[in-house]
Parts: C-alpha cells; structure tokens; sequence
C-alpha cells in the first residue's frame, strides 16, 4: 500500500510591484522618486483611500492635506512635492502593515489607526505626517517581524 505523499509547495508571495502598480506608481525606487518629484497623479490618492479602508477626507487628515487643497488638486490632477511625499509615507507604511500581518489589509488598517505600545502609545498614522515618524514605525515593523519586541 502506497502511501500519498503530498509534497509542500509555498504559497507564492505576490510580487512587491504589485502593490505599488495597483495605485498606479512605479515600484523601482528612482522611478518612484520620479514619480513623487513630478508629482503624485491624484489618482493614486483615490486608489490609496480605497486599498486602505479610508474615507478620502480620513486620510487627507493623516496625510496634512486640507480638505480646500484636496479639491484644487482633484482639478490640478497633481499634488506637489511634499503632499505626494506624504501619501509616499502612508503608503509605505500602510504596505509593511500589510506585510507584517501576512496579507491581512484589514488587520494592517486597524493596527496603523490605533495605538501602539512599541510606538508609545501612539497610533501609526499620527506619526506618517513625518520622515522621522515614519522611520520609527518601519523599524518597529521590523522588529516584530524579527520577533524583537519593544
């Protein structure tokens, strides 16, 4: 009697360009650079609100973009260098969540919206708004994702 063997296949993991492709942004840093630099297409923000679970005025308020800037980029069809850096920043941030909890957009969503104990309390997306803040938020995911708890 011939036992069935069956043989262990990994799920593949989804390529990382797909992430930034379905917001409709390179994925090779200096294109995306280029990409910011020009200007963010506000296309990206309505896809970035709706892959993250956000209404579009939640994340403008995460991303310091007023609700008046918002409208004359909807009709610019751009946001500016440092807008765009800052959906770049949630956006990053936002995609390690989603690696940290294995693919899992929902509970990545809520862990950026609420408070955190490796960021002293406070909730991810208070701290995307800068490049200091963000930094300490993609190294506190890879230190959970090490297992080196804060």
């Amino acid at each position: 009697m011939e036992a069935g063997i069956s043989e262990y296949r990994p799920e593949a993991k989804p390529p990382q360009d797909e992430f930034w492709k379905a917001l409709g942004l390179p994925s090779a840093r200096l294109a995306l650079h280029e990409a910011v630099k020009e200007g963010v297409p506000y296309s990206v923000y309505t896809k970035l609100a709706a892959a993250s679970g956000l209404e579009s005025r939640e994340l403008a308020q995460y991303v310091v973009i007023s609700s008046a800037t918002l409208r004359r980029r909807a009709k610019a069809g751009r946001f500016r260098l440092d807008e765009g850096d800052r959906l770049y920043r949630f956006a990053v941030v936002y995609k390690s969540a989603i690696e940290l909890f294995e693919g899992d957009r929902e509970l990545a969503r809520r862990w950026i919206l609420n408070p955190v104990q490796g960021l002293d309390g406070r909730r991810p997306v208070e701290m995307v708004t800068t490049t200091v803040g963000t930094k300490a938020i993609l190294d506190l995911i890879g230190r959970l994702e090490h297992g080196v708890f804060p």
